[in-house]
């Protein structure tokens, strides 16, 4: 990390920011600013053990043009690092306006302060860059005899969500092409791991075991997707951010697809092999799963190909699943408040 130096991280508080802040604390050569907006999904929780004189917490919404330029200019990042979205499928469907607002206005808030301090400090492409953080959700409905996602393949999001990340893409890519701003941008396929908010799969499915609630799989449970350790996301985004060329995109992905009903099943198996008491007079934890109807636009199948991150940047996932799988539950039943 020898090349981050200013690093301002957006939507530190929340599931993948709060594991890329920690890194950089570890790192010991970054002064790190975090600003979040302290949504119902960030959690002050997750960074409860930093105790730095490096590291600093801004409240804000980046959203907030004024304030967003006045921090940027106050701190002179040498990086962003923007993490800060609406993230959760199900709430964009019922909501849209929010994913609308933070995705679309927020990115270009950051993207148009950005752009007035890199002009403003006639820097060059080593003194600063803006760092965009994606899903592979952009990329919509993978057929299951399709080959995976690759960074040239065409967006077609299915979402309200997908679609606000989708714009959000394209934002970050115009402020490249028209003004100059060195960007990155890293699409990645789905987190796993610690402190993950409770209304994802793997989370839901763990705290139900736990607590001997249903555990609600929607249509049948067939759907595929790429399974990524948080982790190994956040080497993947420091990597690009020291080693990575300025305007290319990069995929990060787990190499490991796995239906929803697989993950579910792993979780239950985990339960019955290692908790004796079971809850509610349940024979076994699968007895908890409860198949529901399935999400309006629910895409099939996601895959990532994620072999131009190797070749350049030599970055490959380390975490098998079965460790990360067992690291993810044993936090959880450690740190869940029954």
């Amino acid at each position: 990390m020898n090349n981050l130096k200013r690093v301002l991280v957006t939507g530190g508080l929340g599931f993948i920011g709060s594991h890329a802040i920690k890194s950089l604390v570890n790192s010991k050569n970054s002064e790190i600013v975090n600003v979040d907006n302290c949504t119902y999904a960030s959690n002050p929780e997750n960074l409860k053990e930093i105790n730095s004189n490096r590291y600093s917490f801004i409240k804000e919404d980046i959203c907030n043009f004024n304030e967003i330029s006045k921090i940027i200019m106050d701190f002179k990042p040498t990086y962003v690092l923007h993490f800060a979205a609406e993230s959760h499928v199900d709430n964009s469907i019922n909501n849209s306006f929010d994913f609308v607002n933070s995705n679309i206005i927020g990115t270009y808030s950051l993207l148009e302060a950005s752009k007035r301090y890199f002009k403003a400090m006639g820097l060059d492409n080593s003194k600063f860059c803006f760092h965009h953080i994606s899903t592979d959700e952009v990329f919509g409905d993978l057929a299951l005899d399709a080959e995976p996602f690759s960074e040239l393949t065409r967006y077609d999001p299915s979402s309200p969500y997908s679609a606000t990340k989708a714009s959000s893409d394209h934002l970050v890519r115009a402020w490249y092409r028209t003004y100059d701003l060195p960007v990155k941008i890293t699409n990645c396929s789905n987190n796993y791991g610690p402190n993950q908010h409770e209304e994802k799969l793997i989370p839901k499915t763990i705290i139900s075991c736990i607590k001997g609630l249903n555990i609600p799989i929607y249509g049948n449970g067939m759907q595929i997707r790429d399974w990524l350790y948080v982790e190994d996301h956040i080497d993947a985004i420091l990597a690009v951010a020291e080693k990575g060329y300025i305007g290319r995109t990069y995929n990060v992905g787990g190499n490991l697809e796995l239906k929803n009903l697989e993950i579910v099943n792993s979780v239950c198996e985990y339960f019955d092999l290692n908790v004796e008491e079971k809850p509610n007079k349940i024979n076994s934890f699968h007895d908890l799963k409860e198949f529901v109807t399935d999400r309006p636009g629910h895409d099939r199948r996601y895959a990532i190909d994620c072999r131009k991150i190797g070749k350049e940047l030599g970055w490959v996932p380390k975490t098998d699943f079965s460790t990360g799988l067992k690291n993810t539950i044993e936090w959880y039943i450690n740190n869940i408040k029954l």
